[in-house]
């Protein structure tokens, strides 16, 4: 009898599991096909997905209020470094433009490289390090 019920447990945990692994594919699909309808694409990434949803949602909103083909780059670094620092604590970086080289150091989970239309944003963390006043 003890076979039996062993047996079943272990049918319903393939189950669950294929059940699981298919709404992880899912959502996967639907967060590609989201990315692609805003023309974001992921350059490099080292930085966990609400957080580069986040940076997603306020750079799309941000370029919807500018004027086509008037980009702003200024003002977008400014209001991502802003976002970040005030919801993820200090130091974030952003720079941005439509063609611009780099080499940063970046604190982990902190670094997240894409594009929107043909802006380029590269949005990093560093480590703050408290001043020795003694």
């Amino acid at each position: 009898m003890a076979g039996g019920a062993e047996e079943e447990l272990e049918r319903r945990s393939r189950f669950l599991k294929g059940l699981i692994q298919k709404k992880k594919a899912i959502e996967q699909q639907e967060q590609h096909d989201h990315l692609q309808h805003n023309n974001v694409r992921v350059r490099a990434c080292d930085m966990p997905l609400p957080l580069q949803n986040s940076a997603f949602r306020c750079a799309r909103d941000l370029l919807d209020t500018m004027p086509p083909k008037k980009l702003d780059s200024k003002r977008l670094a400014l209001a991502l470094k802003k976002e970040f620092d005030s919801s993820y604590g200090p130091a974030w970086h952003c720079i941005v433009g439509t063609s611009f080289g780099s080499y940063v150091t970046h604190s982990v989970g902190g670094f997240l490289y894409f594009s929107i239309d043909k802006v380029y944003i590269l949005l990093f963390k560093t480590a703050v390090e408290p001043l020795d006043h003694s």
